[in-house]
């Protein structure tokens, strides 16, 4: 999504190249700031809760649609206007889908990053254009990541926790504050050695692989954005692998997914986490060959 601020120069150098600009210049800007300043006026619809609207004109069994309603996040009951959604419904799926796109487009944000202590390496993707369509870079560290990985992290650590922004830094941005802490404490409470957590952009599931032959971790677990849908764009999910190398089957990983407000708590998330590493550990196995 563009910023304000790429709006203002992007106009601003439009008018540049424009006779008389001067005047023009400054009614645009005032027209912009304007338009910018109503937009915070406006209600953020993505944020009320779908399963506690009922859309249905004089439904038969209120009561009873509700509970059926509150069962699920998808978009039951939503009425209609003739033959096509009414006017609510439409703007709350392109408002969502909009929220969906935000999610993949955007980066994790330097002050969340920063407020967890977290050091940013990268894939060998170059963009995010590049890491949607070669999902082959974002699976492997860059030269650079794997020296500064070495450089900055503890070796050979026990367990190996990093957090990843996937398809979805919204995921990473609204859940990590909470799930990160939850988990490291989870693990030392269990006595278990953690390694130094980072952050690795543009980064696919399968990177872990890399990271766990790059630092010799025994178990690498990625909290990483999932991809966003309709019903959310702040799902993340654990991966954990038991002696991961690049190549490892895809069936040897545990994951705990659907963690966001309306799944998985953050925290709660965090706590089970950590007692399945404590489990992958005793069984000295994960994914298909663990049995829990």
């Amino acid at each position: 999504m563009i910023s304000e601020k790429e709006l203002k120069d992007i106009i601003s150098q439009v008018l540049k190249e424009m006779d008389g600009e001067g005047k023009a210049l400054e009614k645009v800007k005032e027209r912009v700031e304007k338009t910018l300043s109503n937009l915070e006026e406006v209600e953020d619809i993505t944020k009320i809760d779908l399963r506690e609207v009922i859309d249905v004109v004089n439904p038969k069994n209120r009561e009873e649609l509700l509970k059926y309603k509150r069962k699920t996040p998808a978009r039951v009951g939503i009425g209609r206007a003739g033959t096509r959604y009414t006017t609510s419904t439409m703007l709350r799926f392109r408002a969502d889908h909009a929220s969906a796109q935000d999610a993949v487009f955007t980066d994790v944000s330097d002050e969340v990053l920063a407020k967890n202590n977290l050091f940013t390496v990268q894939t060998r993707c170059n963009s995010k254009d590049e890491y949607i369509t070669r999902p082959d870079l974002g699976r492997r560290l860059s030269d650079e990541a794997v020296k500064v990985l070495k450089e900055r992290c503890k070796q050979n650590p026990t367990v190996q926790v990093y957090v990843s922004d996937g398809l979805s830094s919204t995921a990473v941005e609204v859940n990590v504050e909470n799930i990160l802490p939850a988990l490291l404490n989870g693990l030392k409470a269990y006595g278990i050695d953690t390694g130094t957590p980072f952050f690795l952009k543009y980064g696919r599931v399968a990177a872990s692989d890399d990271v766990a032959e790059t630092l010799g971790a025994t178990v690498t677990c990625v909290l990483i954005g999932e991809r966003p849908g309709l019903a959310t764009a702040e799902s993340m999910s654990a991966y954990i692998t038991y002696k991961g190398y690049v190549g490892i089957p895809e069936a040897k990983r545990t994951v705990v997914s659907n963690i966001h407000e309306k799944g998985t708590p953050a925290v709660e998330a965090g706590a089970h986490v950590a007692h399945i590493i404590k489990k992958i550990l005793d069984a000295k196995a994960s994914g298909q060959d663990l049995k829990l």
